[in-house]
């Protein structure tokens, strides 16, 4: 019940942002009537996002059970839903579970409802004092995967918006590549525009192997797609 709640909270903030009432009727019947946020629903996810992750995991097999993972970026929740479900396929999280049962860190500027078994920052990643409280958290252990579905809010301004995109994929980067283990992976959502290529550009600097991923639940008129490096380069 609570993640339908925040699910349609969302939908409706999303909506009364959108320009003019008829538009808002639109888009909110559009969002309603969503495959996706009715599996969702179903699933108990709290946003329709969770199955974007699904996609990508299922055909690029991310997640196993007993791995440390960071979710970036993380309200209202979903992805860091579909990794805890993932990590503690074969158990129930509790708190106190012995070192090796795996560990989900989320991070965000925006509060998020708790998670059983999800360990939760609120802060901006931009902030070295949160950056330090993040970094403390792993205890010095290095990471299987980072995740990273971060998004300015955009000014309409094209430059801006391409160099806010950019400042927050980078620090997302940065991170993953101080932190993941030799063989872990990020992946980041970016968006079609100036900073696109550059950004690609950065993640074959940083790793071995890097897809562009469209998953089926990123709709079709969405100007976002999923880089996700794999293996870091040495050095």
């Amino acid at each position: 019940m609570a993640d339908m709640v925040t699910l349609s909270t969302r939908a409706e903030s999303m909506a009364a942002g959108k320009s003019g009432s008829k538009v808002n009727r639109a888009w909110l019947h559009d969002h309603v009537n969503d495959p996706y946020v009715k599996l969702a629903q179903k699933d108990g996810y709290r946003a329709r996002a969770a199955y974007k992750l699904m996609e990508i995991d299922e055909s690029l097999h991310l997640l196993k059970p007993g791995q440390l993972v960071v979710d970036l970026g993380s309200t209202p929740g979903a992805w860091s839903q579909y990794v805890q479900r993932k990590l503690f396929a074969q158990r129930k999280p509790e708190a106190g579970s012995p070192a090796g049962a795996g560990r989900v860190i989320a991070l965000d500027i925006l509060p998020m409802e708790p998670i059983e078994g999800v360990e939760f920052i609120q802060g901006d990643i931009r902030s070295d004092e949160v950056l330090a409280e993040l970094t403390e958290r792993l205890h010095g252990q290095q990471l299987d995967l980072v995740l990273s579905d971060m998004a300015p809010n955009l000014s309409g301004v094209a430059a801006t918006d391409a160099a806010r995109v950019e400042l927050l994929i980078e620090l997302a980067l940065d991170f993953a590549t101080q932190h993941l283990k030799p063989e872990g992976a990020l992946v980041a959502k970016v968006f079609h525009g100036a900073a696109y290529e550059t950004l690609f550009k950065q993640f074959s600097k940083a790793f071995r192997v890097v897809k562009r991923i469209k998953p089926k639940a990123s709709r079709g008129r969405s100007a976002e797609t999923f880089l996700v490096g794999q293996g870091l380069r040495a050095g």
